[in-house]
C-alpha cells in the first residue's frame, strides 16, 4: 500500500505512487489533449492512464493538485485554461476514479508551497511556479495562508495595462512572465517562432531577444515577489515550475530585481530556486495523500481509546 500524487498540469499530468512501506517511488506522466469542450473526456484519460500503470488495490490515498479554482467541496468554479471544466464536481469525479480510496483535491500553488516549506526546512515562505500558467503559494508558521481560500499569486497586477490575461483582467502576473507569455514576447522580438529549447539556447549564447523576452519576464514577477513580501514578510520566496527549472538565469535575474525594489526599512526575503525544482506540486499532492493515511490512523487510535476506556 502506498501514497499517489497527481499533478495536473496545464500541458500534461503526472503521477508519484510512494510505497508505504518500502519507501519506494515510481513517477509517470502523459500529455494533456488540447482543452475540448467535454471534461468527462478529459476524466476517463485521467482515469485510463492511472489504472494503467497503477492497481487501485495499492492505493491507501490519493492527493491530487490542480490549476484550477476549487469551492470547498472541491467544484470548479474556474479554470481559464480548460473551461468546460466549470462546475465539475471534481471531488465527486475523483471518488468515482479511485472508489475506497480517500483522496483530497487542493490548489497547486498551495500543495507546492508547503512541499517547499518542508524540503528547504522553513516556515515561512512565498512560493511562486512558473510554466503554463503561474501558481503560487504562501507558507507561514507551517501552514497555507490564508487557509479559507487558495492564494492565488498568479494573478497579483503588475501592470494595469498588460496583457490580458486567461482570467480577463489585464497585466496579471501571468499573462506577464508565464512560460507562453514569455514565448510569445521572445517570437515577437525574433520576429519568428521561438521554442523553449530556442529560448534556452538564446539565453545561453546571449541573443538579445531572447534576454530581453526573459528579463521582461523577470522584472515583472520580481514586482509580484515584492507585493507579497509587503503583505506576510517571509524568510524566503522560493521560485519554482518547469519554465523557471528550464531559464537557469531567471531565478537570478528575478532576486537582483527584488533587490533593486528594496525600500529603507524592509529588507527583501532572499530569493532561490525551488528544491524539487519542476516537481513541487507533485511532491505537495504525495504529501496530501500522506496526510490522508495519517488522519486516518489517529482517527482509528483515538477511536480504540474511547473504546477501552468505557
Amino acid at each position: 500500500m502506498g501514497c499517489l500524487g497527481i499533478d495536473i498540469g496545464g500541458t500534461k499530468v503526472a503521477f508519484r505512487f510512494e510505497h508505504g512501506e518500502t519507501g519506494a517511488a515510481a513517477e509517470f506522466s502523459f500529455a494533456w489533449p488540447e482543452p475540448g469542450p467535454d471534461a468527462a473526456a478529459d476524466l476517463r484519460l485521467l482515469g485510463t492512464e492511472a489504472a494503467k500503470t497503477l492497481p487501485r488495490e495499492q492505493l491507501a490515498a490519493v492527493g491530487v493538485s490542480v490549476p484550477a479554482t476549487l469551492d470547498e467541496a472541491g467544484r470548479v468554479l474556474a479554470w481559464p485554461m480548460r473551461p468546460s471544466w466549470t462546475g465539475v464536481d471534481f471531488g465527486a469525479a475523483l471518488r468515482s476514479l479511485f472508489p475506497g480510496v480517500p483522496v483530497r483535491v487542493a490548489d497547486d500553488g498551495d500543495l507546492a508551497a508547503l512541499a517547499e516549506a518542508k524540503a528547504a526546512g522553513c516556515a515561512d515562505l512565498v512560493y511562486f511556479g512558473v510554466g503554463t500558467g503561474i501558481g503560487g503559494g504562501i507558507v507561514l508558521d507551517g501552514r497555507s495562508w490564508p487557509g479559507r481560500a487558495s492564494c492565488e499569486l498568479g494573478h497579483v497586477v503588475v501592470d494595469r495595462t498588460g496583457a490580458r490575461c486567461d482570467c480577463g483582467r489585464r497585466g496579471c502576473v501571468q499573462a506577464v512572465a508565464s512560460g507562453p507569455a514569455t514565448l510569445r514576447r521572445a517570437t515577437r522580438l525574433r520576429g519568428g517562432p521561438v521554442t523553449p529549447s530556442q529560448l534556452r539556447a538564446g539565453i545561453e549564447t546571449g541573443e538579445p531577444w531572447a534576454v530581453t523576452a526573459v528579463t521582461e519576464s523577470a522584472r515583472a514577477l520580481a514586482a509580484a515577489v515584492v507585493s507579497a513580501g509587503e503583505l506576510c514578510a517571509p524568510a524566503a520566496t522560493v521560485i519554482g515550475g518547469g519554465f523557471a527549472a528550464g531559464v537557469p538565469v531567471f531565478v537570478t535575474l528575478v532576486a537582483a530585481e527584488v533587490r533593486r525594489l528594496a525600500r529603507p526599512g524592509r529588507r527583501p526575503a532572499p530569493v532561490r530556486p525551488a528544491v524539487l525544482g519542476g516537481l513541487s506540486s507533485l511532491h505537495g499532492a504525495v504529501a496530501a495523500a500522506r496526510e490522508l493515511v495519517h488522519d486516518a490512523q489517529a482517527a482509528e487510535i483515538s477511536s480504540s481509546a474511547r473504546a477501552a476506556s468505557r
